[in-house]
Order: structure tokens, then sequence, then C-alpha cells
């Protein structure tokens, strides 16, 4: 007697699971036990249209099913972001427990006494009490002051000679006074990651690092680093960029119109977006999508409704070439510029 509803055995644990969960509630545990939803909705904005854009496209995402909010003080628009959720747990879609909700501390905070005061202001625009995660934006500490890019007669950073190592003991006191769940770091490569992680007295390993990655700069090694040290790789630009002006290259070609990809989506009837979504998720990396687009925030939720292959994953992982959009080229020339190692 056949039953219809059995499983093919080809198919692997990971999508049997996939299927007998709510496929939105999809999370990676994190080293210090806490558990991160493996897709999460960025809301980085270039600035004439991120408090816009923040207030319009973050309750859609919630009432779509992202749980994940991934946002930054540098990004300037946590405050409509704070509404957004807000307005999202009066109607009832959401409560608190459900949301978990990312800021970052930007460089101009790095010093250990600026650390706590900085977190405090982003809980108080987000009109939240704790975060879930909270990370240091880049490891590049800069002159304090209100300008987020503070920079000299020549146009260059202004660096801060604090050593992150002082600023991390101060984020592992947020953590412990409950308000931040979870730490890490973002754009860390594998000797500033080394640093934290072989630092004397150290409380708390970072959690993730969250950097660029894609099917063009698929931080293989990086990756494999941090798998080794039960640290989440959390992948931003996952769709190539948007071509944001002063900060990404415009030359560089554009990932989703990729023949490879274009192929692969075609054949499981997805576009290239969901593709390189899904190749992240099925590599371990959480994965953020932003979206200006109510129709394509929607799509990306279907990142759960299909699976590709061993084939498919190889043929992407092929595609490498160690392109990087978001160069971050204000900060080349600071002594803990972190593009310049291999990983």
């Amino acid at each position: 007697m056949k039953f219809s509803g059995r499983r093919k055995k080809s198919q692997s644990a990971y999508s049997e699971e996939q299927q007998t969960m709510d496929p939105k509630g999809q999370k990676v545990k994190l080293n210090d036990g806490h558990f991160i939803p493996v897709l999460g909705f960025g809301t980085y904005a270039p600035q004439e249209v991120a408090k816009r854009d923040a207030l319009e496209f973050t309750p859609f995402a919630i009432e779509v099913g992202f749980r994940h909010i991934d946002c930054a003080h540098a990004y300037q628009n946590e405050e409509q972001i704070g509404q957004a959720i807000r307005s999202k747990m009066a109607d009832g879609t959401v409560k608190r427990e459900d949301i978990f909700c990312t800021s970052k501390l930007w460089c101009t905070s790095f010093r250990p006494e600026l650390v706590r005061p900085a977190l405090e202001k982003s809980l108080k625009s987000l009109q939240l009490d704790y975060v879930d995660l909270y990370i240091m934006h880049y490891p590049l500490a800069l002159k304090p002051g209100e300008e987020l890019y503070p920079k000299d007669e020549n146009g260059k950073l202004i660096a801060d000679s604090v050593d992150f190592c002082l600023t991390w003991e101060a984020l592992e006191k947020c953590k412990d006074a409950g308000l931040a769940k979870s730490i890490g770091v973002s754009n860390f490569n594998h000797k500033q990651l080394e640093k934290i992680l072989n630092k004397p007295g150290l409380k708390y390993k970072p959690v993730c690092n969250q950097v660029e990655c894609h099917p063009y700069l698929n931080q293989r090694k990086l990756l494999d680093f941090c798998k080794s040290h039960d640290i989440v790789l959390v992948a931003y630009s996952a769709l190539g960029s948007q071509r944001v002006k002063g900060w990404v290259n415009p030359n560089h070609p554009v990932l989703l119109e990729d023949p490879v990809l274009s192929a692969i989506a075609q054949k499981h009837k997805k576009t290239a977006a969901l593709v390189a979504l899904r190749y992240q998720i099925q590599r371990g990396v959480v994965v953020l999508a932003k979206g200006n687009n109510k129709e394509w925030i929607k799509e990306n939720m279907q990142v759960f409704d299909f699976e590709l292959t061993p084939e498919d994953m190889k043929a992407i992982d092929g595609l490498n070439r160690n392109i990087r959009y978001c160069d971050f080229h204000p900060g080349v020339g600071h002594p803990e510029f972190p593009f310049s190692e291999e990983y």
C-alpha cells in the first residue's frame, strides 16, 4: 500500500525538519544558547529615503512573516523601525519575544564609557527594553562625536586609538546588564576575530560576524573559520548590492544577472534572488534581505519553499570571484581596516 505523503529518501534531514516546522520559524542556535532566525530583514536604505522606507516596509515585512529585523544606529532610521515594530505589536501581529532585533554600535562610540550610552540611545529610539543582538559595526574606532564620519581637512576619516578588545569588554557588560541578549561583531577579518577570541579574561565569544557575502564573494575561508569557533556568519548584500553612490563600486557586474544563477532559478521556477538567498541558508549562513519593494519582500519568504541540489550548490560555489561591492574605501588607511587581509 502506497502512502502519497511519504517523502523520497533522497531529501535531506534538513528539508524533513523544514517541512515539519513552521518555515518562517527556522532558526540557528548561537553559541550563547539563544536562537537567531535564518532569514532577516535588512533596514539599510540610502539616507534620503531611509526614514520613509523604514516606516513603509518594516511593518509589511513583519506582516508577511519576517521576524528578524537588522538595524543600526548608522542607518539613522531606528526611531521609525521602533514605531513599525510597536504598531505590529499593538495590532496583535507579534509579541516582543517573536521579534529578533539587531542593532549595531557605531565606530565613534568605541571608547568603553561610550558603549552603554550608545546602546541605550538605540533602545530608546527602537522603544525596546533590550535588543536580541548588539554588534560592533566595523572594527575601526573613529573619533567620538556627533558626526558619523569625522574627517580631517584632506577628507580622511579620523581614527580613534581605542583597542576594540576594550570595546568588547563594554559589550560584555551590556549583555550582563540584560540590555542585549547576545553580542557579536561585523566586518571583522579572521585575525581581528582571533584577537577577541584570544583576549585574556574573555567572558563571551562573539555569537556572529556579519559580513558582505554572496556568490561573487562567498567568504568560504572566513565561513570555515567562524564555524570552527562556533560563530555564525550573517550575510549582508546577499544579492550583490544596491548601487549606493560613494559606497559601492559601480563597475562590478550585477550579481542577479549571472547566467549560472539565472539557469538554476529557471530550473526551480524561482528568481535568481531567491536562489542567492537559499544558497546561504543551505551553507548554514544567516542571510539578510533588504527590500524597498513589497513584491520582493513577500517573494523573499519563498526561500523556504524549495531546496537546491548538491550540484546547484557546487555550481554557485564556482561563481566566487572575490568581488566586494561594499569595500568601505573611506576606511582605507585606518590601522584596523579589515579588508586588506585575504579573509
